[in-house]
């Protein structure tokens, strides 16, 4: 019941946080100009049509009000329509799921194995300190941390290309990079079979996933490390070692869920940061994600789409940080929910 209190509570303080934030938001996509500007350019174009679109997006009304239009029709399921689509408006939200979909899938998959091969590196440099395997993945970790994300992801491209090139003088077809269609609905599994299936899948997701878990795994790494050498350093370890308990014990079951509190609470950071940090990802291995409708809908000037991709993106990080505080009391029994 403390459990259910606590995060009901979190969720009653998260619903102010995202009033403010689309409001504000909502303000500043309201100065950045007339959202049928385009509309209005076009010939032949009917002024009954952009009457009612207007009406549709609540341009009739002062800002204020417009907000709150907006926000009533948002919370009952009316996400508005895309005023970038020419005479046929799309509504909004298969819009913004269509592109959230392909956008998790990626992020997630990356962020669990940067997640899973950072701490173990983190923590196996720790155990070994100042030893070769120490040395060689903390240059690692540097080296992939000082890399701007769009950097990794054109290299891999670049040798992608070249494998591909390869993979073309034995009579296949491409398979890094592919860009073909990424889901795994039953039709496709039919129609290909299994294995054609497999590598289609694995080359669409290896370069996109492999971008975003360079960086991603270099800073949990160096999270992980100082936080592990920091524990092993605590005198309820040192107690430990003292009564003669297994190294490895002492390891596992004393130091490192304690250790992992840092990297949780970097995790639920990082997954918001690489969740909107996806823009590069997407648009240099031609993924229509999450990152593409933003810039779509911010050059077309669509506040629609801006808000509903806004209050999507918004959502996970505040899950994620209610995961995040929800770890802390499992990893350290020091900490209760109360």
């Amino acid at each position: 019941m403390n459990l259910v209190i606590y995060i009901l509570r979190r969720l009653a303080i998260s619903i102010p946080v995202l009033f403010v934030g689309t409001f504000l938001v909502f303000l500043m996509v309201a100065a950045t100009g007339d959202p049928l500007a385009e509309l209005r350019g076009r010939p032949n174009i009917n002024p009954e049509a952009i009457a009612q679109t207007a009406q549709q997006l609540g341009l009739d009304l002062p800002l204020v009000p417009r907000y709150f239009h907006w926000l009533g029709n948002f919370l009952t399921g009316d996400w508005g329509v895309s005023v970038a689509q020419g005479n046929a408006m799309q509504p909004v939200f298969p819009k913004v799921m269509s592109a959230f979909e392909v956008t998790i899938k990626l992020v997630v998959g990356a962020e669990i194995l940067a997640l899973v091969v950072g701490v173990a590196v983190g923590v196996l440099a720790a155990v070994k300190q100042y030893s070769i395997v120490d040395y060689l993945a903390t240059t690692l970790a540097f080296f992939l941390f000082s890399m701007p994300i769009f950097c990794v992801a054109v290299v891999l491209k670049t040798y992608a290309i070249q494998i591909n090139g390869w993979v073309r003088d034995l009579g296949l077809t491409d398979w890094l990079g592919n860009p073909w269609l990424r889901t795994t609905s039953p039709e496709n599994l039919t129609s290909t079979g299994f294995g054609d299936f497999l590598a289609k899948y694995s080359g669409a997701y290896l370069l996109p996933t492999l971008s975003i878990m360079a960086i991603s795994f270099a800073a949990y790494s160096r999270f992980q490390r100082a936080s592990m050498l920091e524990t092993l350093n605590m005198d309820y370890v040192r107690t430990a070692r003292a009564k003669g308990i297994s190294g490895s014990r002492v390891i596992f079951r004393h130091a490192f869920r304690n250790a992992l509190i840092p990297v949780a609470t970097l995790f639920s950071v990082n997954f918001g940061q690489v969740l909107t940090g996806a823009i590069i990802t997407e648009t240099v291995f031609n993924w229509h994600g999450m990152g593409t409708l933003l810039v779509d809908a911010v050059n077309h000037n669509d506040p629609s789409v801006l808000m509903g991709w806004l209050v999507v993106v918004a959502v996970m990080v505040v899950l994620a940080n209610l995961v995040a505080d929800l770890l802390y009391g499992i990893m350290d029994p020091r900490i209760r929910v109360g």
